[in-house]
């Protein structure tokens, strides 16, 4: 019995220090094979500033307008504004992976391989700011370094080792290690991308930088940070390799993503709209409205329909509907599974192609605290309705019982004294107004055409 445990103790004690031993080792080998590939990226974007000398004085001053008179006829100022940002080779033709916002509006974009000092111009080939992913091209001449390569981002788990590489705060070839945190996290980034949370230290600079698992392959492009300091708290979110590659494909090939599109204004399926449709659980998408003239329109889809299923994928939320329609090929004919008439109906339809025009009609967000659903305004919303001097806010897709005082096709363009831009501007004021223990919330809308204000209690369960 003696040996028994000796020896027990012994195979114990060696699988400990073997563990120690790989721990030891760490991420070196791997980050000497990887680290090639990341790149450092600079952009320069030329601004104008009016002259910042004219003195100052009083309202109704005399010297006033003297001093406007004669400043306010200077040149403005031309100045150069450089940015920091991170990158990867996916390419042996040169083409770089970054975000979106880190080369938005630049004049000029340059990449610094991490053992070079030198700058090289780099054109943009194509960016989508609704996944907040663009593609770079460099001279393949210029390449000293292999192409990553993309992992499956839908095997990760939560707990998965994780390693970030990148240009943080400008000191480029800087890693960072983590573990997954959470997957498919909705931070309203969308409804294209569900965010992979990583606890790797980013920071400012590592935008557009890779995430790796540890068979080096990258399985997400760091996007951004939750902080209240700026800097890393832990809180870091990626874009998965799972989207990012079909719109990596899509910027190379055609310069602008390609997505899918369905044509149904959605809002998630509550317990009382289950029991009225004689339908057991909450999982699907509620149809609230169709536009006729869409592919669903055409295949037979209904308001009131409950799809639960699209192109084999059970829609487990109405937030899951635009991002898989979204990834399906254009031209593809689909199975649709509805809930209709206390059944189930399954119905092909031919998707088609969705532009700037017809976004509206996928990205449907129900504001649950008002019992209304929203989109962001479209130029064809702006069009249809005739808002000549109405530029940003949000149109009313759909109204709740609970709600008496919206209508359909309203346009909400201010709450009290702050302006509605999107929809994350007004969930944020919303969440405010709630904190301060409101009951109701002041809106500026417009209606036919007429601008004018009103009251709107919050909806308390």
């Amino acid at each position: 019995m003696l040996k028994k445990f000796s020896f027990f103790l012994s195979f114990f004690f060696i699988s400990i220090q073997s563990s120690f031993a790989e721990f030891e080792t760490g991420y070196a080998d791997l980050v000497e094979k990887l680290l090639p590939s990341v790149v450092s990226i600079v952009t320069t974007q030329v601004v104008e500033r009016q002259s910042n000398n004219v003195p100052q004085f009083p309202e109704g001053h005399p010297f006033n307008e003297m001093f406007n008179d004669y400043f306010g006829n200077q040149m403005p100022q031309r100045e150069n504004m450089t940015a920091l940002g991170s990158g990867f080779v996916i390419s042996s033709e040169g083409y770089i992976v970054t975000n979106h916002h880190v080369i938005d509006k630049a004049d000029q974009i340059q990449v610094v391989f991490s053992d070079a000092e030198n700058e090289i111009e780099a054109i943009l080939v194509g960016s989508d700011p609704k996944t907040d992913i663009a593609i770079l091209k460099i001279d393949p001449k210029s390449l000293n370094s292999e192409a990553l390569v993309w992992g499956d981002s839908n095997i990760s788990r939560v707990g998965d080792i994780v390693l970030a590489i990148g240009n943080p705060l400008g000191l480029g070839g800087t890693v960072t290690a983590g573990i997954i945190s959470s997957i498919n996290r909705d931070i309203g980034g969308g409804p294209y991308v569900d965010f992979i949370q990583t606890d790797a230290p980013i920071n400012r600079g590592n935008s557009g930088g890779p995430l790796f698992n540890l068979s080096g392959e990258v399985i997400g492009i760091n996007s951004m940070i939750i902080s209240q300091t700026g800097g890393s708290v832990g809180l870091g979110f990626s874009i998965p390799a799972s989207t990012a590659k079909l719109i990596v494909n899509d910027l190379i090939s055609f310069g602008q993503a390609k997505r899918g599109w369905l044509g149904v204004q959605i809002q998630d399926l509550s317990i009382e709209f289950s029991e009225s449709l004689s339908f057991e659980g909450t999982d699907g998408a509620f149809v609230a409205s169709v536009d006729p003239l869409s592919p669903a329109g055409k295949a037979g889809i209904l308001a009131g329909d409950i799809i639960v299923e699209f192109d084999s994928k059970n829609i487990k939320s109405f937030k899951d509907l635009p991002k898989v329609v979204a990834e399906t090929a254009i031209g593809k004919e689909v199975k649709v599974k509805v809930w209709r008439n206390k059944k189930y109906e399954e119905i092909l339809v031919l998707i088609d192609e969705l532009n700037e025009s017809t976004v509206a009609q996928v990205d449907g967000f129900e504001i649950t605290e008002l019992d209304i659903t929203v989109a962001e305004l479209s130029e064809k919303n702006i069009e249809d309705l005739a808002l000549t001097n109405i530029k940003a806010g949000i149109i009313v897709k759909s109204v709740g019982l609970k709600n008496t005082n919206l209508l359909k096709d309203d346009v909400i363009i201010q709450v009290s004294s702050e302006k509605v831009l999107n929809i994350k501007d007004f969930k944020e004021i919303i969440k405010e107004n709630l904190r301060l223990k409101r009951d109701k919330i002041l809106l500026r809308v417009v209606r036919s055409g007429n601008e004018f204000w009103l009251i709107n209690p919050f909806v308390i369960e």
